[in-house]
């Protein structure tokens, strides 16, 4: 234990959960039950809603909001990056863990997230898809090759060797990720906190996770430009000064 790192106590941690949230009516509900219902004993929810404009917003204030521990609402839509950088400021537990509001990624899982940064003395865990004997839906081949590409390229300038960059799944120490400023709004939020805790040298470490895919007709949101912008973000964040 490094001298700046603070000692979670494995029987009384408190994990601060952040759910992202942008026109998720279809799933909102399932997904707050399954997180709910996961296996952290002492857990804080905490949803930020980018502006919704599909009813996901009335969902939240009529059935969610007593629910969880807090809701804050965007007044306008600002991106993925921009509901973190929210949530992140807001969350007070122990660890920080990032759920999207989709089906894509299974609670479940938490436990595998946890344990690194519990009993090995990781700062940060990333949950890859394509490590592990998980279950994976099969969906996009370029989708998938991609992502390798962006996580190849993140490893060059970031000099980790991690499989899944782009993952939603990412846990963190509460004053790791509270020690970078989230600056993208978008989904180059990603390769930007792998690149701006990569410079600060904190542990990382990887464990496989299963995966459900959507498709882009389920509401599936990353596109081409955002693959552009997550390039032009590997390179600004890995070599600012």
């Amino acid at each position: 234990m490094t001298a700046d790192k603070q000692a979670i106590n494995p029987d009384s941690y408190v994990v601060s959960i952040v759910i992202p949230c942008y026109n998720e009516r279809s799933s909102i509900r399932e997904i707050v039950e399954r997180v709910r219902s996961s296996n952290v004993p002492r857990k804080e929810i905490i949803i930020v809603d980018d502006c919704s404009v599909d009813g996901t917003r009335d969902i939240l204030r009529t059935e969610i909001e007593p629910l969880v521990d807090r809701v804050i609402y965007h007044q306008r839509n600002q991106g993925k990056g921009a509901a973190l950088r929210t949530a992140f400021a807001a969350a007070t537990g122990d660890v920080v863990l990032i759920q999207d509001a989709d089906l894509e990624y299974d609670p479940t899982d938490y436990p595998k997230l946890l344990g690194p940064i519990l009993n090995a003395g990781a700062d940060v865990v990333y949950g890859s898809r394509f490590v592990g004997g998980e279950a994976h839906r099969v969906v996009y081949f370029w989708h998938m090759m991609g992502n390798r590409f962006l996580t190849l390229l993140s490893n060059a300038f970031t000099d980790l060797n991690l499989t899944d960059m782009e993952t939603c799944y990412k846990a963190f120490r509460r004053e790791v990720i509270q020690s970078i400023r989230i600056e993208e709004d978008r989904f180059g939020v990603e390769p930007e906190i792998t690149a701006k805790l990569a410079r600060k040298r904190y542990v990382f470490y990887e464990v496989g996770i299963s995966y459900h895919g959507r498709t882009y007709e389920q509401g599936k949101k990353i596109g081409v430009k955002d693959g552009f912008r997550a390039l032009y973000c590997i390179a600004k964040y890995s070599l600012a000064g």
